[in-house]
């Protein structure tokens, strides 16, 4: 009996020492933003729970026998495995982490290269090669490439620490991004590259990269502009750019046709007002009449079913999170746990931003999900093995209390006098 206490003392001292070295907030605010994907996710899919079904058995499983869409159910399958997958990896030091970036790098890559042999594109856009198809799911190994990229990035610049500001250090580290955004460029993931763009210039300014650096990069993007519209935007991507910034570039007919998506939320949210229409009482969801409302126009159904008011609450929470992992990385004690944290904060406020712009018609649709609201199992399930390593580093940078322990009953061959 005094074994069995023992044993339930010392699983509670564990455990308790667990949740305090835990950034439960980080978690729990992770958690509860996915929690409303899933549900705004449900809701833009819920006029197919009663349409075609699928004679696969993963789909028979993941819509619990009608219950859901195959959307919501792989959605709660990949937040489910990357909390289990987040938590281990806050259990493993974040140095060890960084120190296996060979594999890490290698293991991404390949997956990447694989695209081009056996990827293959979705139905709205069949030219391009940005997912892998493993076992019964579809993969998009971009999203894998971005947490990679924070790892591999925050090693080379932790060994380029005390050289960051020399020609040849800057041009190692353009030559290390150039590399993922070349691949993901390549597969025709323009929204991919422009968040590596975005991390990369980001983890630059913490790592103390001078201004100077950045005005010269500025002024040569804009001495290159016009190459790299005319060579670097397909037809297609730069029907989007105009259809957003110059309408009278295009014909009306193909206006209509390229700005089709982004009109239909901005009219889903601006029926919404201030409150809403109601959960699953959207009309423009409800109906299927914004197209990848469970995707990329996700922003557009909370918009629409609960107005300004979620739209802007939802807003503040992941604004919460963004400085809550920068506020973690600025009290880390070495360069390295800075960099982790701050680069997986540039990597969720860059998707937020893109995505965002896209459903508001301020940016044009290039094609990224809104972070842990969007349907999909890779976006989420490498969004939690990113914050994983975030929860890795407020673990082991946390003052520890000192451990009072004293020492009875011991013999000695020494005589008392």
């Amino acid at each position: 009996m005094k074994e069995k206490g023992t044993l339930i003392v010392n699983v509670w001292n564990k455990l308790r020492y667990f949740l305090k070295e835990t950034d439960l907030v980080l978690l729990c605010t992770c958690m509860a933003i996915s929690t409303f994907g899933v549900l705004m996710v449900h809701s833009a899919t819920l006029r197919k729970v009663s349409g075609v079904v699928s004679d696969s058995l993963m789909a028979r499983i993941l819509t619990a026998g009608g219950n859901l869409t195959r959307d919501t159910g792989v959605m709660i399958l990949a937040i489910t495995m990357g909390v289990a997958i987040a938590v281990l990896m806050s259990l493993i030091d974040y140095e060890i982490i960084v120190r296996l970036w060979p594999l890490v790098a290698a293991g991404s890559l390949l997956m990447m290269l694989a695209l081009f042999k056996f990827g293959h594109g979705t139905p709205e856009r069949p030219d391009t090669i940005t997912w892998l198809k493993i076992g019964g799911f579809d993969f998009q190994p971009s999203e894998l490439l971005k947490v990679a990229f924070i790892i591999t990035f925050t090693m080379h610049i932790d060994l380029l620490k005390n050289k960051i500001n020399e020609v040849l250090s800057i041009l190692q580290l353009i030559g290390h991004a150039a590399v993922p955004i070349a691949l993901v460029v390549r597969t025709d993931d323009l929204g991919s590259a422009l968040v590596f763009v975005v991390i990369f210039i980001g983890m630059l300014f913490i790592a103390g990269l001078r201004f100077r650096y950045f005005a010269i990069a500025i002024a040569f993007l804009v001495t290159a502009a016009p190459i790299l519209w005319s060579s670097f935007f397909s037809e297609f991507q730069k029907q989007r750019f105009l259809a957003v910034y110059h309408p009278n570039g295009l014909t009306a007919a193909m206006y209509d046709t390229v700005i089709y998506q982004q009109n239909q939320g901005i009219n889903a949210m601006g029926s919404g007002g201030f409150t809403g229409k109601g959960l699953f009482q959207g009309p423009y969801t409800q109906n299927g009449l914004v197209p990848e409302s469970k995707n990329d126009m996700i922003f557009t159904v909370v918009g629409e079913e609960l107005g300004f008011l979620g739209a802007f609450l939802l807003l503040g929470v992941l604004l919460f999170l963004i400085v809550r992992l920068a506020w973690n990385g600025r009290r880390t004690k070495d360069a390295a746990s800075r960099m982790l944290c701050y680069g997986t904060a540039f990597m969720i406020a860059a998707q937020t931003v893109i995505n965002v712009g896209m459903c508001l018609k301020i940016l044009p649709v290039i094609g990224i999900t809104l972070p842990f609201m969007s349907a999909g199992g890779s976006s989420n399930l490498c969004i939690y093995i990113a914050v994983g390593i975030a929860l890795s580093v407020y673990r082991f940078n946390k003052e520890r209390a000192p451990v009072d322990f004293r020492l009875s009953r011991i013999n000695t061959p020494f005589a008392e006098y």
